[in-house]
């Protein structure tokens, strides 16, 4: 969809097909929702500038799932949610979608894409499945799990999302805004996270619309994100499963169903395997320095467990989970690094971590964002 307005102090199209809104892909929190004739402002979008216009509507409407259908049959991009984080999706099978993707996200090129299905039946047309990769799939889908296998020869995922590798990412997402998109448009999805390359990943629609704005045509809103990680990716080499990056679904749980030890892969060689394994990725504009027990003067506190009482008085301070939840510090990572990127301080000093369980992919997601800076 083209841009229709110009730069105003505040632009709002009430659409026929229910809630809409313009954000600001530059000035970040502002922004109004307009749902069925009622406008609710948030705080501080009286000030805003809309220079790069995003469409939003509400994911539950059949009427939006519909157009975003369309949108993406153009070869145009719609962002979504999915269980794991918000994407940016266009058609797989279509090389100028791809292109538009790699440009919105100023992604690099040999850093492949996710294709997104709707089912295992779906996916078997895309990837030639091993009898362990078979296993895992029927155990996983739909859920927050990707697998990298060879690619089947007949496939119409075009050879720009595998970044030229025989190989193909393949997901069933378990998010019903995601899976309704996909069957209506009758193809695969490749839907990388919905964020400039390297920047913190989406969580939240109006991320989406910050970071891409009117690189994409509609973003449906599902809510805030729900597990907050990217999913898992698994391949299998030399017959044994690999883990490329670790994500929502954890290792104990893989190696429960494998009955063996899931070992990670090796780093290294002319360009990442599966997507999320560049070094730097990830990244907020602020530096990050990790394992710090408390915030030196100039830094925002990134914790982990209860905060002092004192802190907030000192400097700009967030928890991941005062409980020491790791799941429930997995759903706040990325919010909780945007909101701090976006306040006072000139770096963002973040609190360890366990390893164990989700632990391992928060601890891969801020050592990826410290490189990035």
């Amino acid at each position: 969809m083209t841009s229709f307005l110009p730069e105003a102090a505040l632009a709002i199209w009430i659409a026929p097909l229910g809630a809409t809104a313009f954000f600001n892909s530059t000035v970040g929190e502002g922004w109004a929702e307009v749902n069925a004739g009622e406008m609710r402002p948030s705080a501080g979008w009286r000030n805003m500038t809309v220079t790069a216009p995003s469409r939003i509507m509400d994911g539950d409407n059949d009427l939006a799932i519909a157009e975003a259908a369309r949108i993406v049959r153009t070869g145009q991009l719609v962002g979504l949610p999915t269980e794991t984080v918000y994407g940016v999706a266009g058609d797989a099978t279509s090389s100028q979608a791809i292109a538009r993707i790699y440009a919105a996200k100023g992604r690099p090129t040999f850093n492949p894409l996710i294709v997104h299905v709707a089912s295992l039946d779906d996916a078997r047309c895309h990837g030639v499945f091993s009898p362990a990769l078979e296993t895992l799939a029927q155990r996983f889908w739909p859920g927050p799990l990707t697998l990298v296998m060879p690619v089947r020869l007949d496939s119409p995922v075009a050879e720009l999302a595998r970044a030229g590798l025989p190989t193909v990412a393949l997901r069933v997402p378990a998010h019903p805004v995601a899976r309704a998109v996909i069957e209506r448009a009758g193809r695969p999805l490749a839907a990388p996270s919905a964020n400039r390359s390297g920047h913190v990943t989406a969580t939240e629609a109006r991320h989406v619309a910050q970071d891409l704005g009117s690189a994409v045509q509609l973003i449906l809103d599902g809510g805030t994100r729900s597990l907050g990680l990217e999913s898992t990716i698994l391949t299998e080499i030399e017959g044994k499963i690999v883990q490329l990056r670790a994500g929502a679904l954890t290792r104990d749980k893989i190696t429960a169903v494998l009955g063996y030890p899931v070992s990670a892969a090796e780093t290294g060689g002319d360009g990442p395997l599966a997507p999320g394994m560049l070094a730097k990725h990830y990244a907020p504009e602020k530096r990050l320095r990790l394992d710090a027990v408390f915030p030196y003067p100039g830094e925002a506190f990134l914790g982990f467990g209860a905060l002092p009482p004192h802190l907030s008085a000192l400097a700009p301070s967030l928890t991941l989970s005062a409980s020491g939840d790791l799941t429930e510090a997995a759903a706040n990572l990325f919010a909780y690094l945007r909101a701090l990127d976006g306040g006072t301080g000139a770096a963002i000093a973040v609190a360890p971590i366990p390893h164990e369980g989700l632990g391992e992919a928060i601890n891969d997601r801020l050592a990826r964002a410290a490189l990035g800076r």
